[in-house]
């Protein structure tokens, strides 16, 4: 009988519990999903009636619909708002790049529940705006349904697109453009037919981020969409609105989701599996010399759109510091909104700081280690965990909930009603953040370093947890501060999962929403932007001064 070797106990051991957890609060909690889409309400008997009722419903295939219009119109809208952008800042010689690239990440970690109630009190009926306009006979302004759907998640989500692409624009090789100029093609003819193909990877990966973020959102929608059926929305609506033992027609909805974003995902490695992109780049690409003109537009361009993606944030907090008239805004300033709001409970406030440090640390306990081994270790069965650790991005929040409230309900280990059961839900959808970023910096780090320590007789945990890690310091903290920014902002995993002692600050907004409070909602908008805002810029200065990264 053979057994593991020191040097592969490590990483069969950190395989072997990633399996175990993933397993347990991933795959296990999705089964139950795609098992109770096939059983009738009461959990006991096989049927495609389920199906049949979703599917012949005009109002669900309506909600099926408008999802994938959303999600693909908004998909091409950053790639055409991104692309062009990441040239830009590529190539060409846009003054500010530093504080414009720093302030073009903010809609990352901004809560997108936030930015959609924004454009509420500046584009909605009575908005701050349209009011504005009205005044000068202006036909009626809206932000509501597709149009205002497309525009908030194509502001919000375009650093999806910028970011890998202007990383694959520096990376590209300035020869092979030279060498098509040199044949006589034009500048443009040279970008289309060259440079473009060659980044098209990176292009394709953000807007698959684009296009799975859309799809799984549930409080824009819940915001904007009014009575248009979205799918996230619907799989909520139903779930809680099912009385039987078994959520059959929320788990229809929830299989629905999940095939939409498996088979985004299916598309785009089928498209880059077909064709090659490498080139032979020793440096990043010299900045193009162009004419003031051209620098004008650019520098418009690109700051144009990241001061528009802030401005909504920007609102609510002036807005929040002004007094309401039951739903009506005044412009005389006051702190009543916060006083009513921190007069009824603080504990939102604290449950959200805790309950995102905790799966914050959590997800770094857990992917720092799954990382190392998908970086050090490659084999099938690191490809393997490498993939299911991948799932939760292509799962809805709202899905994962769904079924963890079904596999944890009841029987051998009862989660429900407690703060675990949403530390868990966070910690699993946020995992891949931790994993990505803790391998990204181990492609820069020398593994020379780690087989010197293993040879000299060092363990390969102890080597890890004593050198490898300190030496991942930039990325264990930047996937650890991502992965706490978001938790913090969190909404279509915690309207399922909460119960009401562990209510979070997007479930006061939520509910406030709800009951048209929209002072204590911009207030409790205001006081989230702080949460999430100041700690990241704390700890991206303490990093920048140790030379260290954060995303």
């Amino acid at each position: 009988m053979r057994f593991a070797s020191p040097r592969t106990a490590f990483p069969l051991g950190v395989a072997a519990i990633a399996f175990a957890f993933l397993g347990l609060f991933l795959l296990y909690p999705l089964f139950n999903v795609f098992k109770a889409s096939f059983y009738d309400p009461t959990g006991t008997t096989l049927t495609l009636a389920n199906y049949a009722k979703v599917l012949s419903a005009a109002f669900y295939r309506a909600g099926l619909t408008n999802s994938l219009i959303i999600g693909v119109s908004a998909t091409i809208a950053t790639i055409v708002v991104g692309v062009p952008m990441a040239f830009c800042l590529a190539r060409l010689p846009v003054p500010g790049k530093p504080l414009l690239l720093a302030l073009a990440t903010m809609p990352l970690v901004l809560p997108s529940f936030v930015g959609a109630y924004a454009w509420v009190l500046l584009l909605g009926r009575a908005g701050i705006v349209s009011q504005g306009l009205a005044w000068l006979g202006v036909p009626g302004v809206s932000i509501y349904g597709k149009p205002g759907l497309i525009l908030v998640f194509t502001l919000q989500t375009f650093p999806y697109v910028l970011l890998p692409t202007l990383a694959a624009f520096k990376a590209v090789d300035v020869s092979i453009e030279e060498a098509g100029q040199n044949l006589g093609a034009s500048r443009w003819r040279t970008f289309r037919l060259v440079t473009l193909p060659v980044v098209m990877p990176a292009v394709l990966a953000g807007g698959l981020l684009v296009f799975m973020e859309t799809l799984e959102n549930f409080g824009v929608p819940f915001v904007l969409a009014e009575d248009m059926p979205i799918l996230a929305v619907q799989a909520y609506k139903l779930f809680i609105g099912e009385m039987g033992a078994n959520p059959a027609s929320a788990g229809v909805m929830g299989v629905l989701l999940i095939a939409c974003t498996s088979g985004a995902l299916l598309l785009q490695r089928y498209y880059l599996a077909r064709r090659r992109f490498a080139t032979g780049a020793r440096g990043a690409p010299p900045l193009l010399s162009v004419g003031r003109g051209w620098r004008m537009a650019s520098a418009v361009f690109c700051w144009g759109v990241v001061l528009l993606a802030l401005v909504p944030f920007f609102a609510v907090v002036v807005i929040s510091f002004m007094k309401f008239r039951g739903p009506v805004l005044t412009w005389t300033p006051g702190l009543d909104n916060f006083a009513t709001l921190f007069a009824r409970s603080q504990q939102p406030l604290i449950n959200t700081l805790m309950l995102a440090s905790a799966a914050a640390a959590g997800a770094t306990l857990i992917g720092v280690p799954i990382g190392y081994v998908l970086t050090r270790y490659r084999s099938g069965l690191s490809h393997v965990l490498d993939v299911v650790a991948m799932v939760p991005f292509a799962v809805a929040g709202t899905v994962l909930a769904i079924g963890l409230v079904i596999s944890f309900n009841s029987g051998w280990l009862i989660l429900t009603g407690g703060w675990l059961i949403l530390v868990l839900a966070y910690l699993v959808r946020k995992l891949p953040f931790s994993v990505r970023a803790s391998a990204a910096i181990l492609h820069q780090i020398d593994p020379s370093l780690e087989e010197a320590s293993i040879n000299l007789g060092v363990s390969p945990a102890r080597t890890f947890y004593q050198l490898t890690v300190p030496l991942m310091a930039g990325g264990v903290i930047g996937g650890t501060i991502l992965t706490w920014v978001t938790v913090a902002s969190e909404l279509s995993a915690t309207v399922v999962l909460y119960s009401g002692p562990w209510a979070t600050m997007t479930v006061v907004m939520f509910q406030a929403l709800e009951g048209t409070s929209a002072g204590i909602a911009s207030a409790a908008a205001t006081l989230l932007i702080v949460v999430t805002v100041v700690p990241l810029a704390l700890v991206h200065r303490l990093l920048k001064n140790r030379d260290v990264s954060v995303l």
